[in-house]
């Protein structure tokens, strides 16, 4: 008897394809004025990874505007970054009507951040049996939460179709880490887009060695009189604080109040084609009406 087909649940870090689509498309408007690129690229990717994949389980996650625990604990934490212009905030607001749209629950939790939602969710059910989890994102960040070939990352690449799936292999393939060990790599080397510290002068590569011979961040530190690299332990010693707070910081968190219990709260539903179709006519998404007809 052949094996039967693992049911997905398809996790959407939102506001980073919010992003990425943003930047990666032209600045066309609705028929109204209203900016709609970013709402044209999720709309495009869902359709593609719908059909593709056909998810029975579905939830989007994130990001909101208040001050996260992260923000709390280091206010320089993304503090670098640019206020988000107009066009891209009002498409973050509309996009909870894509979602809602495709019949897909949207989540948002003061203080947390998206990754920590989805994180929480992975969490939540990654032991559910027969049950593949999809994390759709264009933020590498969320790849730590990858686990084997159960929980996996797909990532936009160029455009708005063309994506990457990264299983654990994968991901040890482009880090030369394992997934859970890409915290401590940020914990040596620190994040430039989110503006976390790191170790001075520690680069990908000394880090990625250091990881692979002692596993942790910790082990690395509890064994500085016998790594051989002594440039490296000078530039590590005295830093053991900065380095586990910077992990710390680039965790993504698993224990978010996320108000699911049950995969059954997010099913998805057939997907309405009229309300749909509709709402792809207000905005004048006209390709994607052809799409949705077909």
């Amino acid at each position: 008897m052949a094996e039967k087909k693992p049911s997905v649940l398809l996790l959407i870090d939102a506001n980073a394809l919010i992003h990425r689509f943003f930047h990666a498309l032209p600045p066309f408007t609705a028929p109204d004025g209203t900016p709609t690129n970013a709402l044209y690229g999720i709309s495009g990717v869902l359709m593609k990874i719908l059909k593709e994949q056909n998810p029975e389980y579905i939830a989007a996650a994130f990001d909101r505007p208040e001050t996260t625990f992260r923000e709390e604990e280091y206010k320089e934490y993304k503090a670098h970054r640019p206020p988000a212009p107009n066009e891209i905030i009002s498409q973050i607001i509309a996009a909870h009507d894509v979602f809602a749209k495709f019949g897909i629950k949207s989540f948002e939790i003061p203080k947390f951040e998206a990754d920590d939602i989805i994180g929480t969710l992975v969490e939540k059910f990654k032991a559910a049996p027969n049950l593949k989890i999809v994390i759709l994102s264009g933020d590498l960040d969320v790849l730590q939460l990858v686990e084997g070939e159960k929980v996996v990352g797909e990532m936009i690449r160029t455009g708005i179709t063309e994506t990457k799936i990264y299983d654990e292999k994968a991901v040890e393939e482009r880090f030369a880490l394992k997934p859970k060990q890409l915290p401590d790599y940020k914990g040596l080397v620190g994040d430039v887009s989110d503006n976390i510290p790191g170790v001075k002068g520690i680069g990908p590569k000394t880090a990625a060695t250091l990881l692979k011979e002692f596993g942790t961040l910790e082990e690395v530190f509890d064994n500085l009189v016998i790594i051989g690299n002594k440039s490296a332990v000078q530039k590590l010693e005295g830093k053991k604080e900065q380095a586990l707070f910077s992990k710390r910081l680039a965790t993504i968190r698993r224990d978010a109040p996320v108000p699911v219990k049950d995969l059954s709260e997010i099913k998805m539903a057939p997907l309405n084609k009229p309300t749909l179709k509709e709402f792809f006519q207000k905005l004048g998404f006209r390709t994607l009406i052809e799409r949705l007809d077909k």
